[in-house]
């Protein structure tokens, strides 16, 4: 049970896209105060103290590191800085909330998380994702085998811009179905294929194009570009009993289940014709209770915090995602080959159901 007498002091490092997000939501939750953010902008910086007047900001990271009424801190810098930043607040005694990717490097990662189990600390990887509960109603779904054997999965996250200077739309986009595909399935993958093109810049891809394989022969399949005209955020996931579509730019059927599939074996009606049957049946829209995404990650970091037990995506997590960027961007090297992703020893995922 959490300590609901204690309450949580935040400082937020880097108040770009995501760091006002971050201060929103946690200045809103209970037991949370945002006392202090950071960012070598100050221009953001003054946006930032236009929207919340009570926080503190400052040009240099270090200040919140120093305070000692600071308990957490929530990272949202350019990826390249994760796991240097990381490091320092965890050297600091403060519990981190790292945005995706945990960083670009899985060895990284991995001296992260043993750094926070040593010092007791919470370590969190934004893959906000897993906390969207259409996502998890379809977990559910796959883990009740209500869509049977699940054959493929195919993810499509494009738009036009914003294109980034420091990563490429592996590990801008990418990151987000990666994590997705591993919590849908409950494993990692073994090997990856993928292809890019550097489009309006040298050696970052712009489009990527990646297949992963799981252990039991699963295959997921990711599309993301900076170079789209149209916003798309879909996810179809085929089994051998139903198939669902994931869309979350739809406000209102976001998952769907199609009770589709191939209902006989083959059949001949002449020399040289092969046919299979097709079943199609009726399309079923799932409830569930829609609570955006950033709020259920940022109770889970709470409470993660106040129970000394990690209740979402953990460093090993970061890391294995992690693990399928690297090998993706080596086979991406060797114009595609198929590369066999790290491994380490992982638990289970666990994500608290805020």
């Amino acid at each position: 049970m959490s300590d609901n007498s204690r309450r949580i002091s935040i400082g937020v490092i880097g108040c770009g896209h995501w760091g006002p997000n971050h201060i929103r939501v946690f200045s809103e939750l209970g037991d949370c105060d945002v006392v202090a953010c950071a960012d070598l902008s100050t221009d953001r910086l003054a946006r930032v103290k236009q929207r919340f007047p009570q926080i503190a900001t400052t040009t240099d990271h270090h200040d919140l590191l120093e305070n000692d009424d600071i308990d957490a801190v929530i990272i949202c810098t350019p990826t390249a800085t994760h796991a240097a930043i990381a490091k320092e607040c965890l050297q600091a005694g403060k519990h981190v909330l790292v945005e995706k990717p945990i960083c670009t490097n899985p060895a990284n990662a991995l001296d992260l998380g043993k750094l926070a189990e040593r010092l007791n600390l919470i370590l969190m990887v934004g893959h906000v994702f897993l906390f969207n509960n259409g996502i998890r109603k379809l977990r559910d779904l796959i883990a009740t085998e209500t869509l049977g054997r699940v054959h493929y999965l195919d993810a499509v996250r494009t738009n036009l811009g914003p294109i980034r200077g420091d990563v490429n739309a592996l590990y801008d986009l990418a990151t987000h179905d990666i994590s997705i595909f591993n919590f849908l399935l409950d494993a990692k993958p073994v090997r990856v294929s993928a292809t890019g093109r550097c489009i309006t810049q040298q050696n970052i891809e712009d489009v990527c194009f990646a297949t992963l394989e799981y252990p039991d022969g699963t295959l997921g399949h990711i599309h993301v570009s900076w170079l789209n005209p149209r916003k798309v955020r879909t996810l179809t996931v085929i089994g051998d009993r139903k198939m669902a579509h994931w869309d979350d730019v739809n406000p209102f059927d976001t998952l769907r289940i199609f009770d589709k599939g191939v209902a006989e074996e083959p059949y001949y009606d002449s020399y040289g014709e092969f046919q299979y049957l097709l079943r199609s049946g009726d399309v079923h829209i799932p409830a569930f209770h829609r609570v955006e995404p950033l709020v259920n990650q940022a109770t889970a970091f709470r409470d993660s915090i106040l129970s000394g037990k990690s209740l979402g995506p953990d460093y090993l997590d970061g890391v294995s995602v992690a693990q399928v960027l690297e090998a993706a961007c080596q086979s991406m090297r060797e114009n595609g080959a198929t590369c066999p992703v790290g491994s380490h020893e992982h638990e289970p995922m666990t994500v608290s159901s805020a």
